[in-house]
């Protein structure tokens, strides 16, 4: 016979597996636009705050920084984050 403590932790246990079965795909989904969404904005900020501007400065140490962000980073942070979004919402991450 199980203890009450036992009988308790059993119950949250297979409450929260049937919980997270159901809820999980859903998550994963909104997740996937959030991801886009993100790259979205990444996408933006990386070009049109950060990029353009520093490389239409005249600056050195401005077109050294605007070349790295625009050439670099931004196409690795938005890529990233698009796959990452796309596989979400296509359900590739799940059991």
């Amino acid at each position: 016979m199980l203890k009450p403590l036992e009988q308790y932790t059993l119950f949250l246990r297979s409450f929260a597996t049937l919980f997270l079965n159901k809820n999980m795909n859903a998550i994963k989904k909104i997740l996937g636009i959030v991801w886009i969404l993100l790259a979205l904005a990444t996408a933006y900020f990386g070009i049109g705050v950060l990029g353009l501007p520093k490389l239409s400065s005249g600056n050195q140490e401005d077109l050294v920084f605007g070349i790295i962000i625009m050439g670099v980073l931004t196409p690795i942070i938005t890529g990233g984050l698009l796959i990452f979004g796309k596989y979400a919402l296509e359900g590739e991450y799940g059991e």
